[in-house]
This record gives structure tokens, sequence and C-alpha cells, in this order.
């Protein structure tokens, strides 16, 4: 039987002893360490009652045998839901709700709260740690590690991304084997991965970052990741001598720079630095360069299409634009009002059609709908302009999502929260420009006079309701929202009044 991206896998491996992943703790699994144990995962997963279809929801913390259950989920034809580990149990609640897995993995430490939500929307629970302990794995232990791969095509669901969007509810990105396989060989490719890469994986494995474009890119090309918990400068440092590439978001950028061990003699084995998921400031990309002599190798792409765009392995890497579009996939600028296609150099609204641009919106027909074009492109939301040379710039997005750290939050889930507590009347949340963070979560509130809130009133409230990243770094406090005539408030006059608010720039 045939599986689309599990068989393009198995076709990459060379040889069974390569090494796939070195953690930080020193544990070495080879590719054939992989076949069998994402194997044996798949068994397990099956053996409960798992079936081609269902849909797999992790919140686990990033570690090799996480990784497994990804591959696990592809071999054995279930849908993966990889979750946010700093959700809370009230976010949780929408995601279980909607995509309705047949089973949820989640680390032991937080299982209790998360059971009796499972058995709400009738889902199974098992546990993975960070260690590779819990109850799946144990599961796993007794499942043979020759798993005979459920037959799944180009077109069946790989995988639900949940994403962002700017009304509404967050909305599940359907992603199929041939979405994910089309676009990590396209990345291959144009960035010359082989076997003898050496990846540093410092990203989160919750997102499309760090567990599609990081670990299948690493996986189509038989090349070998160093496995890291998360990003700690001085321990990247360390590591690269022993690694030839890394991925990051532009706030890893930052702190190398920070750090006074990034020399050129530290980076000497390197061959390639990529930055993606918030926009790389012209100031870090030049830094970087005259610090190191690497031109930062900046990318554009979303959850809902994976990457579309990137600057050129061979070739100038611009500062402030994210290249060209890859291999197999339109880029085009329209005009906002009439959606007539514009020439270059003109903004509009960047849209986007190939083989890596997702199915649609889970359970979402209508919004699907509403986002794709009648020729098959996506619109993406972003606005941009491509100049002469066919280079693609991202000048800002169309409504207010904000990218903080490589994270996307969306403000009206912030601001309802805030709402919600005692001695506010109105607020508003935006992104303000950040040298470490990209853009920074920052509230704007009205509050009651006698009410005697503060900013740690308001935080201590929301940290019991909100993911960390999504918490506001500054709240600041005024007598009224700046409005237009028609009563909207006017996100774009708050962002440009306090667009000083975070002037204290790193030492680059």
């Amino acid at each position: 039987m045939s599986n689309h991206l599990f068989d393009a896998i198995r076709h990459s491996i060379a040889c069974d002893d390569a090494i796939f992943i070195e953690t930080a703790d020193g544990q070495r699994w080879t590719y054939g360490a992989m076949v069998e144990w994402s194997g044996r995962i798949a068994g397990a997963i099956d053996a409960l009652g798992v079936r081609s279809g269902d849909r797999v929801a992790a919140q686990v913390e990033k570690s090799a045998h996480a990784l497994m259950l990804y591959l696990a989920c592809v071999r054995c034809g279930a849908i993966y839901l990889p979750l946010n580990t700093a959700y809370t149990l009230a976010e949780l609640d929408y995601f279980i709700a909607d995509a309705e897995p047949r089973l949820i993995v989640a680390d032991p430490k937080g299982v209790d709260g998360l059971k009796a939500m499972a058995s709400k929307y009738g889902a199974l629970v098992e546990t993975l740690d960070e260690h590779g302990g819990g109850s799946l794995v144990e599961l796993a232990k007794d499942q043979s590690g020759d798993f005979v791969d459920a037959s799944r095509s180009a077109d069946d669901l790989a995988a639900i991304l949940y994403t962002s969007g700017t009304t509404g509810r967050s909305k599940g990105a359907m992603l199929t084997h041939e979405n994910l396989l089309s676009n990590a060989l396209t990345l291959r490719d144009s960035w010359r991965f082989t076997a003898n890469d050496r990846l540093i994986h410092a990203l989160p494995i919750f997102h499309t970052h760090g567990l599609f474009v990081a670990t299948n890119v690493i996986l189509v090309s038989g090349a070998s990741m160093l496995l890291l918990p998360k990003f700690d400068p001085a321990e990247v440092l360390g590591l690269m001598e022993h690694a030839t590439t890394m991925m990051g978001v532009p706030t890893f950028y930052v702190r190398l720079l920070q750090h006074a061990g990034l020399t050129p003699d530290v980076v000497a084995r390197m061959r390639l630095f990529i930055s993606g998921s918030a926009p790389l400031l012209a100031d870090t990309h030049r830094a970087f360069q005259q610090r190191t002599g690497h031109a930062i190798l900046e990318r554009y792409g979303m959850t809902e299409t994976n990457m579309n765009t990137s600057n050129p392995y061979d070739g100038d890497r611009i500062a402030g634009t994210v290249g060209l579009p890859l291999q197999g996939v339109s880029v085009r600028v329209t005009d906002l009002k009439t959606g007539d296609i514009l020439g270059g150099d003109e903004t509009g609204m960047i849209e986007v059609k190939g083989p890596n641009v997702f199915k649609g919106y889970w359970r979402m027909p209508e919004k699907t709908q509403a986002e794709f074009r009648d020729d098959g492109f996506f619109v993406t939301g972003d606005l941009g302009k491509i100049d002469p040379q066919g280079y693609v710039h991202i000048v800002g997005r169309e409504k207010d999502l904000v990218i903080s750290g490589g994270y996307n939050i969306y403000p009206k889930e912030v601001e309802s929260e805030i709402d919600q507590i005692a001695g506010v009347v109105e607020c508003a949340v935006i992104g303000v420009s950040h040298s470490d963070l990209g853009e920074a979560v920052t509230a704007v509130v009205v509050k009651q006079p006698d009410s005697g809130l503060d900013e740690r009133d308001i935080l201590g409230t929301l940290c019991h309701r909100l993911a960390r990243y999504k918490l506001p770094k500054r709240i600041i406090f005024v007598d009224e929202l700046a409005r237009n005539t028609m009563g909207k408030v006017q996100k774009n006059v708050l962002r440009e009044e306090y667009r000083d608010l975070y002037t204290v720039r790193a030492n680059l």
C-alpha cells in the first residue's frame, strides 16, 4: 500500500544507521530507529481504535518521541493536530470541541484537567513526557516495529493546524500529504540540503516552522538535526562547530547578536542561516552579516500555505524582502477593492497558488470559499508588492494580527479577556515594534476612574486565561480610545502613538 508522505521519507533514507536526531542529553536516533519507533507508536495508536481520518491531538513537550508521534500519525493515516504547550485548559476546550480528536496525547503534568475535558467530547487520553516516558510509549513497547503503513493518497489530510484569524475564533487549516511533501522537497532543493547537513533545531514543534519546515526538510534530505528543547544563545553557539545550518525566528538572531561569543570563527562551519515566522529587521540582517560574514536567508510562509517565497541560496539575499516565489508556487498582488492583478511595485493583497496551499478550513466551507479566488489563488491577508527584480516585499497586514516572537496572536481574543475584568471599560490590543520580538503585544485600556486597577492586576488575571506568549508586554491606561467618525477604534492611530514604546534597542 502507498503512503504518500512516508513513502517519500523512506525513499530518502540512504542507510538505517545514519543519524536522524541527536538530543541535548546525548541520545542518538538513527533513521532505522525512527522507522521502528514511529511504527511502534503507530501500532499503539491503531490498537487504541484510531482509524484513518481520525484526529490525534498532541499537547506535549518537544522531544524525539514527540516527532515519532507525528510520523506515527502519518503512517497510520491519522490527522495530526499539534497544540501549543502554553495553551490553558480554557483555550484547549475550543480546539478539542472543534476538531473532535479520537485521541489526545498530553504531558503527564497537565493530564488530570485534560481528562475531564476529553471525557466531555468522547476522546481517549494517553501521556508522553519530554524524556520519552508515559502511557503511550509503554503501550508502544508491546507493538511491532514492522507496522504496515496505511494507504494515504496525495490529497488525504496529514495534519490540521489552527491558525489565528482576524475575525472569529481560530480556524483549522487542513494540510494534505502533498502540501507537506511538495514543500519539503522544494525547500530541500532551494536551500541545497543534503545528507551531509546537520540542523540546529531550537524551534517549537507545534507549528509549521519547527514541525513541517525544519523536520520534513531534514527527513527528505536524509540529513540530521541537533534537537534542542528551546533556544539558548550560548548553547546554540557551542553547537555551531558540529552543525551546518540553523532555522530560527528573528528573535534568535537578535539574541545571538547580543552575545559576545558570536564571531566569524564560531560560525565558520555553518553554511546557512534561515529566518522566518516574523519580519526580520533590515538592521538585524545587516548587523549579522557584518559580524559573521553570513547573510541570513529570509523566507515567507504561513500556516495555510507552508512556504511561498525565499531569498535565493545563490544570489542576492536582500534585507527587507522575503525573496522570490519558490519553484511551483505562483505569487501575485491584487487590488484590495477590485481584485485586479497589479503591476510591479504596486502595493496590494498578496495571493498565492501551488501544491503547498492548504485544502481549506476544517468544517468551514463558507470561510474556505471566501478565501479562495475562482482561479484557485489563496488570499493571504498580507499586503505587499513585487519589485522589478521579482522579490516580494511584505508591507503589512490587512487586519490586525500581531506576530510576536514568531507566534500569531489574535488581538480580539486578548481584548475579550481584558474586557471581562472588573473595572475595565474597554480596551484595544495592538502590536508595537519591538527589537527582540518583532512586535510586542500591547494593551491600551480605559478603566473606571475609581477602580484602582493597575498593570499587575490585569496581568495577574490574564495569566490564568491566556498562554504566556499572548500576555501584553505593557498595559497603558488612557481616558479614551482614538475613534473615527463611525465610532470604530483607530488601531493605526494607536500604533503610531505608541510606536516608540519599546525603543531600547538591542546592542547590535
